[in-house]
């Protein structure tokens, strides 16, 4: 089977090298266990020497992209730093990466690397995974993509993506699963101390309040909340610091913020109940009046929603003592 990494022009080394290298060790600890290697793993770019990150690295591709009439999956790594300036660096691909779809290949991202798929008009309609922090940038760039929040991977037909950082060891795996088998992808696993298992980002993703939208009247509001997240805070009085209707207030705020005014002070709330569960020694039932909830149940369901872990289990895998 033939795995094509393509090598972005500035593009995150952390990144371009995981595919490449475990897609090799599974073939070695195929091998050592008496079994044939199955995959012919490869560099490919728009030049024969890359330039990585800040151009602090040179990666030597095996080809040319131009030059790929086949593989089996390209795999297309995140660029470094911005995401327009590294779509325009790699405008050049887009069209081949269209047409090695077009001719049987299956397509994966790895994290970011989704700007550049998306590019291609192929996640049109479809799921898709990336790093939360760029999610909002992702949505308004893309909006014809179904982008899934929190989600470590997706997959949709033979279009594969990850979300952020780490998460592309998951998507990783799982093709190693997919197209070898579950055994292979358990030794790589172990190989490499990686857990197979992982499903969530939500855990590492930090609510930074979409702010870059614009309206005035709603960062008034978005104000009012982040500070008065502890106490009761009706849609009625939200809508009142604008001198606005319910039903516009509650339209001009999610299209601002992609979040309905309930979802953005749960998201609020939960944030600041994260700070605590890191910072303080404070116990859950504390820290849950601390940000506004009187309802155990409601209040672990919320940050559970958010974070993908109870609250007791945030803290044992983030408290700072």
């Amino acid at each position: 089977m033939q795995i094509s990494v393509f090598v972005p022009e500035y593009g995150v080394i952390e990144a371009i090298t995981p595919p490449f290298r475990t897609f090799n060790t599974a073939n070695e600890l195929l091998a050592t266990f008496g079994k044939k290697p199955i995959f012919e793993v490869e560099y490919v770019g728009l030049s024969t020497h890359v330039p990585a990150n800040n151009g602090e690295y040179i990666i030597k591709t095996d080809r040319l992209l131009k030059d790929v009439n086949k593989t089996d999956l390209l795999i297309i790594p995140p660029t470094f730093g911005d995401t327009t300036k590294g779509i325009a660096d790699n405008a050049e691909a887009i069209p081949y990466f269209k047409k090695l779809y077009a001719q049987g290949s299956s397509l994966a991202s790895l994290c970011i690397g989704a700007f550049l798929l998306a590019e291609t008009g192929l996640l049109n309609g479809k799921k898709c995974s990336t790093h939360w922090a760029y999610i909002n940038e992702f949505k308004k760039r893309y909006p014809e993509v179904d982008v899934e929040e929190g989600a470590i991977l997706t997959e949709f037909g033979d279009i594969y993506s990850s979300g952020g950082a780490n998460s592309l060891w998951n998507l990783i795996l799982y093709l190693v699963e997919k197209f070898a088998d579950r055994e292979t992808a358990v030794m790589v696993s172990k190989y490499f101390a990686l857990d197979i298992g992982r499903d969530s980002q939500s855990q590492f993703a930090i609510f930074k309040g979409q702010r870059n939208h614009g309206d005035g009247d709603i960062q008034k509001v978005q104000d009012y909340i982040e500070k008065h997240y502890s106490t009761k805070i009706s849609i009625e009085t939200l809508a009142m610091l604008i001198h606005s209707g319910r039903r516009t207030f509650e339209r001009r705020f999610k299209e601002a913020t992609h979040n309905t005014s309930i979802e953005y002070i749960q998201r609020v709330r939960v944030e600041a109940a994260k700070t605590y569960f890191e910072g303080s020694r404070k116990n859950v039932s504390e820290i849950m009046l601390d940000v506004g909830y009187t309802d155990t149940k409601a209040f672990r369901d919320i940050f559970k929603k958010f974070t993908g872990l109870s609250p007791i289990e945030y803290r044992n895998k983030f408290a700072r003592f």
